[in-house]
């Protein structure tokens, strides 16, 4: 018992001081813009006198030192203040609550699509090394793994929404409906193309990555003996393969949760759909600080949680894996 509360007191620290350093680096790079908040919230071509220029300046409190208003902010914080959108208009907890979970909805659906597509694309590319499908499975990892997602966005969306009307050319529902009036059915079909999207790019290092581990078993001592026996391939990889190369799978499958939140970003952009990654670009452009750290703190609390997961499921997949121990 004692054991388990100081991991989980050494995890809450390490998470804090996560946060509190992503934030000062998200606080120092936002102010070092070229971007002038003030332009981006009236309008570059605005006719605003200076007058005016500076009440907005020291409403938006951009006139205090960088220090104090990152101590300002970081107090209000701590009270769960995290202030108001200089570019919605709104608080920032209302905008992070109502974009969230459009945001974790796509980027669940991408992560299992990417997992599960990457993993048997894996497994049986390397239980078949050296043949057509392998070949053309390494090919096409290749060329995803090369290719950024937002040009693949926007493929997908010339061929399957442009050309074939198969799905909506963009945004999360149907233009002219009320949130209330909005059926899954419509919600998952607008969904289904930005997820694709976004899951392509994830594909190609969980399938190199299975692959090499595949071929690795499969040239094992004891795998060529049970293969003696007169084992088959297949029956040797579900009972030898998987549970080996399991953790290093999960591994790679969770470290990717930063790269998907990046990603996020352009696919939620290609494709219109209201999430933190489109509001993250918007708040870059308007140099808007408060939005900017309250969406990098909640990126960063999602990466934590999906590495804190991870290590609980070592664990399970392998008992002889704990924590600070030793492999028994």
């Amino acid at each position: 018992m004692n054991q388990l509360l100081k991991q989980a007191i050494s995890t809450l620290i390490r998470m804090v001081l996560l946060l509190v350093g992503v934030s000062m680096v998200t606080f120092l790079l936002v102010i070092s813009s070229p971007i002038d908040p003030i332009d981006a919230y009236v309008g570059a071509e605005s006719n605003v006198s200076q007058e005016q220029r500076d009440n907005i300046a020291e409403y938006w409190g951009l006139n205090n030192p960088p220090v104090e208003r990152y101590f300002t902010w970081l107090s209000n914080l701590i009270k769960g203040d995290m202030g108001t959108s200089i570019s919605y208009q709104k608080p920032v907890t209302e905008i992070l609550g109502s974009r969230f979970l459009a945001s974790l909805t796509l980027m669940a659906v991408a992560w299992l699509l990417s997992g599960i597509f990457g993993f048997l694309l894996g497994v049986m590319s390397g239980a078949m090394q050296g043949s057509i499908f392998d070949k053309c499975v390494k090919a096409l990892c290749f060329v995803l793994s090369s290719t950024p997602t937002f040009w693949i966005g926007l493929l997908f969306l010339m061929l399957f929404s442009v050309v074939l009307g198969w799905f909506p050319i963009g945004l999360s529902v149907p233009i002219g409906k009320l949130s209330s009036e909005v059926t899954l059915l419509e919600r998952v079909h607008h969904l289904i193309l930005p997820a694709f999207t976004l899951s392509i790019t994830g594909i190609s290092g969980i399938a190199l990555h299975t692959r090499q581990k595949i071929i690795d078993v499969l040239k094992m001592d004891y795998v060529l003996f049970a293969k003696a026996r007169g084992e088959s391939k297949w029956t040797l990889i579900r009972r030898h393969g998987l549970r080996n190369i399991a953790i290093p799978a999960i591994t790679l499958q969770f470290a990717s949760i930063s790269e998907l939140f990046g990603g996020s970003v352009l696919a939620e952009n290609v494709f219109s759909y209201p999430g933190l990654g489109s509001a993250a670009s918007a708040a870059g452009l308007k140099g808007d600080v408060p939005l900017l750290l309250g969406i990098a703190l909640c990126s960063v609390l999602f990466v934590f949680a999906g590495n804190l997961i991870a290590n609980l499921l070592y664990g399970i997949l392998n008992p002889q894996i704990r924590e600070g121990g030793k492999l028994g």
